[in-house]
């Protein structure tokens, strides 16, 4: 069986009667033979369902191809939800993990399937009046805020990350990454790169940092679109710089965003608030200032470039996770320009 919306074979990727064993072993109990289907819509790595008839997982693993390094952090994604798992920060709960890929192929983890609404399209959106979408942005905004108001020290992650010097960090990480999918030389890259790096924040607050953080990657309560279920998608969480987890919410509002996710997106849609408006929400909700806060954006307006550019390298690389994947870096210039715009 295809995905319709990727054109990858979930049964290529991810063997049942291996994977059966695999939870089986890990003191799973498995009612019969599992059932497979890979989540459309995912550009980084792949979702699946997986059922006995009776009980509903969730699998992630990396793509099967164009791998960058950095990403598809199996390892990450299972630390950090495992600790996060008795603090207030919704997430679904942990049942196993092939660390090294020696059984499933690839690193892999599986969690507890969450029932709930994702909003990922404009479609999806249409299903809320305005007052949920309002309520759904606060709700999106105080869920952050719990995110980072979590003592990582006590949940066991402290050692999750180097915090200290975190923005410079993340500038010299997206202009490596840059040198890895660049599929042409664009000199505004290295542009953005210098200035970002003499204008580093010399201060800033350490926490969990999600790293990817909008809309479709939590999932929502089914009749409450206010309150979010759990935060899903943490391959690139880390310690480090809250304010870049606001940045870049915000800036995957622009509606350039779209041609990096293929499809009109939810996020992007003008019936959400402006980015000042979810700015200022998390700074209402935490009592936290946003700092150099054109320093973020640039930064973020940086990470989507790059990630925009390593979509079509996957795709170019035969690991396309969607329709019009190989276009993705039609957006890099436009984050690019951005990002310079804000630190003019």
């Amino acid at each position: 069986m295809s995905d319709t919306g990727t054109g990858i074979d979930p049964l290529s990727v991810l063997d049942p009667v291996v994977l059966r064993k695999f939870l089986v072993d890990n003191g799973v109990a498995v009612a019969g033979d599992l059932q497979i289907s890979l989540i459309s819509g995912g550009k980084s790595n792949l979702t699946f369902t997986v059922t006995d008839g009776v009980t509903r997982w969730i699998a992630r693993r990396p793509p099967t191809g164009g791998l960058t390094p950095s990403a598809h952090d199996m390892a990450r994604e299972w630390a950090v939800t495992s600790a996060l798992g008795g603090t207030g920060v919704p997430v679904a709960p942990t049942v196993a993990f092939d660390v090294e890929g020696e059984v499933l192929g690839a690193p892999c983890t599986v969690v507890e399937f969450v029932d709930g609404r994702v909003i990922r399209t404009r479609a999806d959106l249409d299903e809320l009046s305005d007052a949920e979408v309002d309520r759904n942005l606060d709700g999106l905004v105080s869920t952050l805020a719990a995110l980072h108001a979590v003592d990582y020290e006590a949940v066991g992650l402290g050692e999750f990350g180097r915090p200290a010097g975190f923005a410079a960090r993340q500038v010299k990480l997206w202009a490596r990454q840059w040198g890895i999918v660049k599929s042409r030389e664009l000199p505004d890259v290295d542009k953005l790169v210098g200035l970002l790096s003499e204008r580093v924040p010399a201060d800033a607050r350490n926490t969990i940092v999600h790293g990817d953080y909008r809309v479709d990657n939590t999932i929502l309560s089914a009749d409450d679109p206010g309150k979010v279920a759990a935060v899903v998608d943490w391959e690139m969480a880390t310690l480090g710089d809250p304010i870049t987890d606001v940045a870049l919410m915000c800036v995957y509002r622009e509606p350039v965003f779209d041609a990096v996710v293929g499809f009109d997106a939810a996020w992007t849609s003008p019936r959400y608030p402006s980015a000042d408006d979810i700015a200022q929400r998390y700074v209402t909700a935490t009592g936290n200032e946003l700092g150099d806060w054109d320093f973020y954006l640039a930064l973020a307006n940086l990470k989507l470039g790059v990630i925009a550019e390593g979509i079509a390298h996957r795709a170019r690389a035969g690991a396309s996770s969607g329709a019009g994947a190989e276009k993705a870096d039609q957006a890099t210039g436009e984050f690019i320009a951005a990002g310079l715009r804000r630190l003019a």
